[in-house]
């Protein structure tokens, strides 16, 4: 089954009920659905199923439309972050190869492929109605999510609409989504926590509101927000719900109808949870663990009762139906989920995975309650700010710049990203370090900068040959 097709059996029920609302712009399910039949239409015309489309739009409607759209036509959509730089926009795009890009406006000058580009403002003058949904098989491709890769380059993870459909269905379920709830959506649709706002919340038959990205750097007023909006479910991040915890005015701002806040893509500080849980004691609030391979596989509802300033609090139990086993030499969890991805999409075709068993990376544990803990990454990735970001993307870029000899790249805690990446560097003769890494701030986005860097004569070494991580760890602790 297509996975907007929910969408289209809710629409026959509540036509007028609101499907999005952005700023001072609200749209039925009914005007949503013309929206994306004309999109549709268009693509349809263009014989573009299982091909992939590009989206350059940011967060919103019209993103939400093209994306619809596009998985009504039986195509894929591949998101952009088009707060990236050029550089990495451009390798995206050359990697993944879409036969359309849809954006707004003009093509922009950063584009190499100008000629596919299409106005979502001129695909929206069309005219179009009662077109044919697309008729897929479960396997066949829905979305690819471009995230961080270990051999320096983004890899797009390829996501099927049976792995869509199986989160979807089991979060509208497990949360009791329903045509009464308003979802704050905030998360960027590169993002895999955005299923859940753009699909689960349409399914159900809720309207999703979205977040201005501006309230996200005042707490306050984003606190106010969600209270005018009287929102009542959010899935974000455990950064911004800590920055909200400490500064966001939640003493004297009550938000009597947010039910259930969900978050992932890091740990969150217990203590912040602590103070987040007391100042919201009837939200029920829900950790949920998985990366973008498997989207959510883990969940646990938190128990006030058991939160303890000085343990990090479980990832839970299965999720999704997922079959979940712990490697007995590594103790790394490994996932069995219809949730679980096809495979990585490069050089514009996909590169199937075996077996379906999918190892995360994570170490994990059992507790004493059978639930799962989590302790860390077996391998380098880190994760800042919700977003998954391996050390050997920054280090290639930071290796390209003129006056940088070598470098190594590790993530050192931060009270409200998570972890923060954190460069050591090797000069040239007589550069210095401000000139050497200006660059950088055209070339990666501002999670994947470093916060700190420290100047070496050279990289400490192990026996091997290879880069002693823990001695340049080290050295971030003096």
């Amino acid at each position: 089954m297509n996975i907007v097709t929910p969408f289209f059996q809710q629409c026959a029920q509540t036509p007028e009920a609101i499907a999005f609302a952005e700023e001072d712009q609200t749209l039925t399910y009914a005007d949503f659905k013309s929206r994306i039949e004309k999109i549709a239409a268009f693509l349809q015309a263009q014989k573009v199923q299982n091909q992939c489309i590009a989206i350059v739009l940011d967060r919103g409607i019209n993103a939400a439309s093209a994306i619809y759209g596009v998985l009504s036509a039986g195509a894929i959509y591949l998101p952009l972050d088009i707060k990236n730089p050029a550089t990495r926009l451009n390798f995206i795009i050359q990697d993944a190869q879409p036969s359309y890009i849809i954006g707004q406006g003009k093509a922009p000058e950063w584009l190499d492929k100008a000629e596919l580009w299409l106005d979502i403002d001129v695909l929206l003058c069309t005219t179009a109605e009662n077109i044919t949904l697309a008729a897929v098989d479960p396997s066949a491709l829905a979305a690819i999510l471009y995230t961080s890769g270990s051999t320096g380059n983004p890899k797009g993870v390829a996501l099927s609409h049976q792995a869509l459909g199986n989160f979807s269905t089991w979060a509208g379920q497990t949360f009791a989504i329903n045509n009464q709830d308003r979802i704050a959506s905030l998360a960027p649709f590169h993002f895999d926590l955005s299923i859940f706002d753009l699909f689960t919340s349409l399914a159900c038959g809720a309207s999703v509101y979205f977040l201005p990205s501006r309230l996200s750097l005042s707490p306050s007023r984003l606190t106010a927000w969600l209270a005018e909006k009287q929102i009542s479910s959010w899935y974000t991040v455990p950064s911004l719900l800590s920055f909200i915890a400490l500064k966001g005015a939640l003493e004297t701002i009550p938000l009597p109808h947010l039910k259930r806040i969900l978050f992932a893509g890091e740990v969150f500080p217990t203590q912040h949870l602590i103070k987040l849980a007391n100042l919201l004691p009837e939200a029920e609030l829900y950790n949920l663990y998985g990366p973008t391979e498997t989207n959510v596989c883990c969940y646990w509802l938190v128990d006030r009762t058991r939160l303890n300033i000085e343990h990090t609090i479980p990832i839970g139990l299965p999720a999704c139906n997922a079959q979940l086993s712990i490697d007995a030499d590594t103790g790394e969890l490994q996932v069995n989920s219809l949730n679980n991805f096809s495979g990585y999409w490069q050089q514009a075709k996909l590169q199937a995975l075996s077996p379906e068993t999918y190892p995360t990376g994570d170490k994990v544990s059992l507790n004493q309650y059978g639930e799962y803990d989590y302790h860390g990454r077996l391998d380098r990735m880190l994760k800042c700010s919700g977003y998954r970001v391996e050390p050997a993307e920054i280090e290639q870029c930071i290796n390209q710049l003129e006056h940088i000899e070598s470098s190594a790249v590790i993530g050192i805690k931060d009270t409200t990203s998570g972890q923060r990446p954190a460069a050591v560097v090797t000069l040239v003769a007589d550069a210095s370090l401000g000139e050497a890494i200006k660059p950088l701030r055209q070339l990666l986005v501002p999670y994947m900068q470093p916060c700190k860097f420290i100047v070496v004569d050279s990289l400490p070494m192990l026996s091997n040959g290879k880069t002693d991580y823990q001695a340049i760890q080290d050295l971030f602790k003096t």
